[in-house]
């Protein structure tokens, strides 16, 4: 990870990166610029998945880091900048899955909204991801699980980023829309588990690796969706509690009941991510994903200055067991080192 894939992701990273300062529209390229700055560890939490396809890792990673810069862009798009409209976000969020269906035409995804010029990043992202997939054999396995990860992605991205009276609502709607999916979920744990790229990133690497057929991607999807994405997602939002409480942003981890009811819920995702892990082939590597999520989550700086944050920590590293500890560790000397 530290030795290869890193370096291979910071190289992606920093194409994207000087190919958003040439976006001509301030707050466009503003805020290309942040979700690159602030975001740099999704993507190399991504690009581990790259692990699983190969002597095709370094295109995984070139899709990977497309994949999530889009993805990140697009959030601070409709977190950060001047849009509430719902229109504007789904238009936006449909180059997510042009980036997935290689023979769709590209699009002004810009059309509901004032900023227009971006001088072709976004659509140069999802080129990218499009010409990764083409021509390649075998996408009709996973095509269909992709599709549905991203068609839950973006419904997520809709409902939680309009007016704040009208969040809860649509996402209660839609939670009851969707119950048969994980009816075992809360509405806010079913929104978490929707909010993650990792089944589609996994799906994808196998596929570049030649290693996939329907079966497989089957268990994938199912053993992704909702638990390793679930976790996945409620550890970003707990890290983030004190950030979104400022800026007044949508938190998931505020609708459990106090910090052991938290805490038994991470606990029941945990458990059930790894249970699931077992029926998937590379078992090892899934668990060490699982593992991976709460270590680097809560090696972030954000979480030793929040309240509580120590019990917490010290739980989930035990229930995760010696990787999550060792992995925990090891990011945080990383970190230290980076910063040094």
């Amino acid at each position: 990870m530290f030795q290869k894939i890193f370096p291979m992701v910071d190289e992606e990273i920093n194409y994207w990166r000087n190919r958003a300062k040439q976006i001509p529209n301030e707050e466009l390229r503003t805020q290309a610029i942040a979700s690159i700055d602030s975001k740099k560890f999704h993507c190399q939490g991504g690009g581990v998945y790259s692990l699983l396809a190969g002597n095709q890792n370094k295109t995984a990673i070139r899709f990977i880091v497309a994949y999530q810069t889009i993805s990140d862009y697009l959030d601070n798009l409709c977190d950060r900048s001047t849009s509430l409209n719902p229109h504007d976000f789904r238009l936006l969020h449909q180059s997510l899955k042009d980036a997935l269906t290689p023979e769709n035409d590209l699009k002004n995804y810009y059309r509901f909204r004032e900023e227009q010029e971006d001088g072709g990043y976004l659509a140069e992202l999802v080129a990218t991801c499009q010409d990764i997939l083409k021509n390649l054999k075998g996408y009709e396995y996973i095509c269909n699980q992709v599709w549905q990860l991203e068609e839950l992605y973006a419904d997520l991205q809709v409902h939680k980023h309009v007016k704040a009276e009208e969040r809860i609502p649509r996402l209660t709607n839609w939670h009851e829309q969707n119950k048969k999916k994980a009816p075992e979920l809360t509405w806010y744990e079913f929104s978490a588990a929707t909010g993650s790229t990792l089944g589609i990133f996994c799906l994808i690497s196998y596929f570049l690796g030649g290693k996939i057929d329907e079966k497989t991607s089957h268990e994938i999807y199912d053993s992704y969706f909702p638990y390793i994405q679930g976790l996945h997602i409620m550890l970003d939002y707990y890290i983030d509690q004190q950030e979104d409480r400022m800026e007044g942003d949508l938190n998931f981890c505020t609708y459990y009941e106090d910090e052991n009811h938290m805490k038994e819920r991470f606990d029941f995702f945990i458990k059930q991510s790894n249970l699931h892990a077992k029926k998937l082939p590379d078992r090892k590597f899934h668990e060490m994903i699982i593992h991976g999520l709460v270590g680097l989550y809560l090696a972030d700086n954000k979480v030793r200055k929040m309240k509580g944050s120590n019990n917490m920590s010290k739980a989930l590293l035990k229930s995760s067991g010696t990787t999550a500890k060792f992995i925990n560790f090891h990011i945080k000397f990383y970190y230290k080192m980076e910063n040094s």
